[in-house]
């Protein structure tokens, strides 16, 4: 990634009092987590690619299973859906959660489009710290340019992973459908925070999720 966008985008986030750590590698996020997320917390996740291809979801089972924190897992073999909604109300009470995101834009705002809104219910107000976890691909010039990420490749991409029968599958693009299954139905961008570095994004020069 260009040093001069970096730089641009990180000035951009630190203004909207969000913290910033760029990695070159998704081999150096182990130790950043391991710094962010204290032993003994209580911790939540998002659903997100990014997290799985990372390894992040494995880690932080494996930190549950040893102890060292209390994972609400949402994607626990066996769990009704019933438990599931179970878990995702207990995440607003987390001291830590962890997601990706759409879209980032160079001038510092965050974007999502979510379909229950859990994932952005909780990035807004709930847990004491939110560690948002990207690949570069994410980057786009400005609002416009997240707003067109997620039409053309978000939203698509995750619609045909999520098995939805929406007209995006077929098309690949977003079609502004009315579809029982459609998974586009909140929209937030994340600009100024007042609870300063609550929110931290951790940026790896990778391609990562959708």
């Amino acid at each position: 990634m260009e040093q001069e966008r970096l730089n641009r985008l990180s000035t951009a986030l630190r203004r909207h009092q969000i913290g910033c750590t760029p990695l070159s590698s998704s081999k150096e996020l182990r130790g950043i987590l391991e710094s962010e997320i204290p032993e003994g917390s209580v911790v939540a996740f998002g659903g997100s690619m990014t997290l799985a291809e990372t390894g992040t979801l494995e880690l932080l089972r494996e930190w549950d299973k040893t102890g060292r924190i209390t994972l609400l897992d949402r994607g626990k073999p066996g769990l009704s859906p019933t438990e599931v909604d179970e878990v995702l109300r207990r995440s607003f009470f987390a001291d830590v959660y962890l997601t990706s995101v759409n879209a980032l834009t160079e001038d510092g705002f965050l974007y999502n489009v979510d379909g229950n809104g859990n994932r952005v219910a909780a990035m807004i107000f709930g847990p004491k710290k939110v560690l948002v976890i990207a690949g570069t691909n994410k980057l786009v010039p400005d609002r416009e340019g997240a707003i067109e990420r997620v039409r053309q490749i978000a939203a698509p991409q995750n619609a045909k992973r999520l098995h939805r029968d929406t007209p995006c599958t077929k098309t690949g693009h977003c079609c502004d459908c009315l579809h029982p299954e459609r998974i586009c139905c909140s929209y937030t961008f994340f600009g100024m925070q007042r609870d300063k570095n609550r929110m931290h994004v951790i940026l790896i020069d990778e391609v990562l999720g959708y």
